[in-house]
């Protein structure tokens, strides 16, 4: 239960990993028990030199795997960049492969395998040092020293005396394990590195998305919070006045319309966490001017949101918003204009005001650490569009300008903008019903 209950914790990959391991861990105790066992059981003579040689041959490649248990462990960590190989396990892994040549060499020399059945222990001999040497170096450095290894074996083989036969097929056989080594050791790792860094890609994707979603979240509150509280402060201050004058009717009513803000808030926020808010243009043109004539400040508004896709009328909304918060919150303006023009090619919207002493996040005396005009920039930025904020040398005014690309398909005639002064639209009027102060 307790294994099973591990087994459930881990991931795919980590399952994948370790079927990996074990597969490569195995197949040298597989070829151990396929090829050198039966071989050197049914081919060596009865004697006991050849029962000696068969012997110590055996008992090396038992070594060579119990060493490439611990040593194929490690290369894979290697070459998934999680240590490094002990230099001793590749020494000790290197000498056992000397070692078990040196004794197939011995067989040849003593002719102690009839019909000269060596190749099959021959073939399984470099197989433990070479899987787990060829994750630890690049395959270049491993196919370099793979054929300087075997002219060196074939070398030995014929100084002991083996004739033509056997030296092609030693020949052939050691050809084949060079090859063997790396599709089984070299593929599984490469394969298994694949599956982590697409496990690590997920892991950055997931996180990115989540940072973005918080990004999105804090930008989105604070532009619906900010208006909101500003209006509530400044009507919750206008209903003390009013109550300490003896106004108590206005007074309340100024409280009835802070609750409704407030529920209206509530609202707010939680469209913003479920994403699906959008600001509309038109009522926010309204709205701006019912605050800010609540506020004292002259506002006029020229210009409609009429024939403008629902993606830039929320831009633009936006951006009346935070315009308005920033008037209400810093300077002292005394008129403010906002007037939103659309040409052949693009919908431009401009908010300007007096209050120069600060009007803005970007403006003097502002809030250096504010994200609103930032946000702005982010949502416009999604659109193509662009937006510059300052003030005006020599007009005194700071000016707050939105510019959208305007496609020709959702282009606005020239008569749906309204010229300065006209007769707002039915949503404006009902806007500015529900926002000015009565």
């Amino acid at each position: 239960m307790r294994l099973r209950g591990r087994w459930r914790e881990r991931s795919k990959v980590e399952r994948v990993e370790w079927q990996s391991r074990t597969m490569l861990r195995s197949m040298n105790w597989l070829y151990l028990v396929a090829w050198t066992a039966p071989t050197l059981a049914g081919s060596l003579r009865h004697d006991s030199v050849a029962f000696a040689l068969g012997v110590a041959l055996a008992a090396v490649n038992v070594a060579q795997c119990a060493v490439a248990h611990v040593h194929l462990r490690s290369a894979l960590d290697q070459y998934l960049g999680r240590g490094r190989v002990p230099r001793a396990q590749t020494r000790v892994a290197a000498g056992l492969t000397v070692a078990a040549v040196g004794l197939i060499a011995a067989l040849i020399a003593t002719d102690s395998v009839k019909n000269g059945m060596v190749a099959l222990p021959l073939l399984f001999v470099p197989m433990p040092f070479g899987s787990a040497y060829v994750l630890t170096v690049p395959v270049r450095s491993f196919l370099k020293g793979s054929a300087v290894a075997v002219v060196a074996a074939l070398a030995l083989f014929v100084a002991v005396g083996a004739d033509t036969g056997q030296m092609v097929g030693l020949a052939v056989v050691l050809g084949l394990s060079v090859p063997l080594e790396l599709l089984c050791a070299r593929c599984s790792a490469w394969n298994l590195s694949v599956m982590w860094e697409s496990e690590h890609a997920r892991e950055i994707e997931a996180r990115l998305a989540v940072a973005e979603e918080r990004l999105r979240f804090g930008r989105d509150l604070h532009d619906v919070m900010g208006r909101n509280l500003s209006v509530v402060a400044l009507k919750s201050e206008l209903a003390v006045q009013l109550a300490r004058r003896g106004r108590t009717e206005d007074a309340v009513a100024q409280m009835i319309e802070v609750q409704r803000i407030a529920q209206e808030s509530q609202k707010e926020v939680r469209d913003v966490v479920r994403g699906y808010r959008e600001a509309d243009l038109g009522a926010e043109l309204a709205g701006a001017r019912g605050v800010l004539s609540a506020a004292g400040i002259d506002c006029t508004v020229a210009g409609s949101a009429a024939g403008l896709t629902p993606e830039v009328q929320s831009a633009l909304g936006w951006v009346v918003r935070e315009a308005t918060t920033n008037v209400l919150r810093h300077g002292d303006a005394k008129t403010c204009r906002v007037e939103l023009r659309a040409g052949e090619r693009k919908v431009e919207l401009t908010v300007e005001n007096d209050g120069v002493g600060g009007s803005g996040a970007d403006g003097p005396g502002a809030d250096r650490r504010g994200s609103g005009l930032a946000g702005l920039r982010e949502r416009l930025a999604v659109l193509d569009g662009t937006l510059e904020a300052g003030v005006v040398v020599g007009d005194g005014v700071f000016r707050v300008t939105a510019s959208v690309p305007l496609p020709s398909a959702t282009e606005p005639s020239a008569s749906a903008l309204a010229a300065p002064g006209a007769a707002p639209s039915a949503s404006e009027q009902q806007a500015r019903r529900t926002e000015v102060t009565r």
